[in-house]
């Protein structure tokens, strides 16, 4: 191989690797991303159950209190 086509041959696999780590680097800040997201989701999911069960005890005992009501009168 001559001189010339093995510095073709280094300058495109340099320019490969360039390209390949910078769509690595991408990808990790995509991925840390996409992880914050899914953090906050689970989070906020949390939140959202907590909520539910809290108004689920409420309204159970607004239906017992309703229920003592009527079996009073």
């Amino acid at each position: 191989m001559s001189m010339q086509r093995t510095r073709a041959a280094l300058d495109t696999i340099e320019s490969r690797l360039s390209s390949l780590i910078d769509r690595i680097d991408a990808l990790e800040r995509e991925n840390r991303s996409l992880l914050a997201r899914q953090e906050s989701l689970v989070a906020e999911r949390a939140g959202l159950v907590k909520r539910n069960e809290e108004a689920r005890t409420r309204v159970e005992a607004m239906i017992e209190r309703l229920k003592s009501l009527e079996n009073a009168s």
